[in-house]
């Protein structure tokens, strides 16, 4: 989608030919080419699949009331219905054994296996069924479940009750919440991931009001839910971080022995390029990581905020005591990292009022896909994210030189199409672009772990065309086409066969 500019034109191809050097002259680019115990997969989340809202005695997220305030989402699109996973399951995941994949990555509905939110609402048996029966049906077609405990959908009775995650009180019901799925899955899924892009959650819940459970100050939007742009996403995310460290001590102390499975999180960052070489605009790099990757992996690693974040923010930035430092530092097995985009980044002056703060300003940066006219790669249909898959090797570089050097799975990346019912089924099941996008980051992940990151693993986003937040229904991520029109229909798309072929698993070696 767009013109591909001289700089890109000149960059791209030798940066690819750079990364397709390192797998030897001649090699073939497949499944062979990455070590043997790599796990190729696609993914999902439960709200964005399952649909059956109200089915199976399942209690109300905050995404099943956001989704319903007319004008949140675009089209007043919800996930009622969704792809209706909840009742296709069985056909969806034979579509990830024909493709060849390793594994499967999904979410459980926090409120299909605790309808209130809490224990003392009660387990809903039926929902333990549900993910009993799909986890039996994923393994019972060769492949590995990856569990997300959270993907976003916060209990509404909890959020009713107490504020969600701006309360500490989240902490105890979402352990509970983890031990439950401890309990009744960990026999049989032995890769479990805490929290899904909390990032998101904090900043476009909390920040923008963008997503669920739609809050912001009311400078920033006249339509939100009144909150505090400047202070809610950092007191959401202290107790997410929290949550996460206190359900993982919980795993190791008293499931992992027996189940001797892995436990870790997700985050998502986009990699950043100074606009210029003034040092302004290094800093400006630096902050801008450290405000979207370094606020969840710097306490993860080190056990505390970056600096950059303590000296700005000060009280506005929760700290952690030093028995909580101690919790959450180390407090993984592999980190989840989703990568997109790549950005530019400028410096910015602090606001010029500053009474009116907000998450986004607190990074005194101004982040872009575009320098001087001229994008960074080949603009996307999602206007936000632009084609740039060395970011995704820098990224990982980044993670193994300033994070220790952690176990790390991709656990999202992907690239969508518009979905409208002006083009012809056979030419939307035609993305080639898919296919040399996936095609292109997978050389870069060869490249960074020839360079010695531990990447274990590669999640493309997503398994089938799906619920996509705010827009709705509207970008196609999907390998799988999903027919809107026509009683949700499944169709493979082009990716999907090239991926069926890139995972062949005969063990001939070019």
């Amino acid at each position: 989608m767009g013109v591909e500019t001289g700089m890109a034109k000149l960059l791209l191809p030798a940066l690819f030919l750079a990364a397709t050097a390192c797998i030897g002259a001649h090699a073939k680019f497949i499944r062979h080419s990455f070590p043997k115990d790599f796990v190729f997969s696609t993914g999902s989340a439960a709200y964005q699949y399952e649909g059956a809202y109200k089915e199976g005695g399942k209690g109300p997220s905050v995404w099943d009331t956001f989704s319903h305030i007319p004008g949140k989402i675009r089209n007043n699109d919800t996930g009622d219905v969704a792809d209706d996973f909840y009742h296709r399951y069985k056909e969806d995941v034979k579509l990830l054994k024909d493709m060849n994949m390793d594994a499967f990555r999904f979410s459980i509905a926090w409120t299909r296996i605790l309808p209130t939110g809490s224990l003392s609402g009660g387990i809903n048996k039926e929902g333990v069924a549900f993910y009993n029966s799909l986890i039996n049906e994923v393994i019972a077609n060769g492949l590995k479940p990856f569990v997300t405990i959270f993907h976003w959908d916060t209990p509404q009775t909890l959020e009713s009750k107490y504020g969600g995650f701006l309360s500490e009180n989240i902490i105890k019901d979402y352990v509970d919440f983890a031990e439950v799925c401890f309990k009744e899955f960990g026999d049989r899924v032995k890769f479990w991931t805490t929290f899904n892009e909390p990032w998101t959650y904090a900043s476009q819940g909390y920040g923008t009001g963008a997503h669920a459970p739609g809050r912001c100050s009311p400078f920033v939007s006249s339509s939100c839910t009144p909150g505090d742009s400047g202070r809610e996403p950092y007191v959401v995310t202290h107790h997410i971080l929290l949550a996460h460290a206190e359900a993982v001590a919980l795993y190791n102390a008293r499931y992992k022995p027996a189940q001797r499975g892995q436990i870790g999180i997700t985050a998502v960052s986009h990699w950043f390029v100074p606009a210029s070489n003034s040092t302004a605009d290094a800093r400006a790099v630096q902050r801008s990581l450290d405000f979207m990757y370094g606020w969840f992996m710097d306490p993860l690693a080190r056990g505390e905020y970056p600096g950059t974040m303590r000296a700005y923010l000060g009280a506005r930035l929760p700290r952690f005591t030093p028995e909580q430092a101690k919790l959450v530092r180390g407090s993984y097995d592999f980190i989840g990292v989703n990568y997109y985009t790549t950005y530019f980044a400028a410096n910015k002056p602090p606001p010029a009022n500053g009474l009116e703060q907000t998450y986004d300003g607190d990074i005194r940066a101004n982040t872009s896909g575009f320098r001087d006219g001229v994008p960074i790669g080949k603009p996307e249909f999602v206007p936000i994210f632009f084609e740039y898959p060395q970011g995704l090797r820098e990224l990982l570089l980044y993670t193994k030189r300033r994070y220790n050097d952690p176990v790390v799975y991709v656990t999202e990346n992907g690239i969508a199409e518009e979905n409208s019912r002006q083009i012809p089924l056979r030419e939307a099941l035609r993305d080639g672009h898919r296919i040399r996008f996936h095609s292109q980051h997978l050389q870069f992940v060869n490249h960074a772990i020839r360079n010695g990151v531990k990447v274990k693993g590669y999640f493309t986003w997503t398994f089938m065309d799906c619920f996509e937040w705010g827009d709705g229904y509207l970008d196609r991520f999907g390998l799988i086409f999903i027919d809107r029109l026509n009683g949700l229909k499944r169709y493979r798309k082009q990716s999907s066969k090239w991926m069926e072929r890139f995972l062949k698993r005969e063990e001939t070696h070019y």
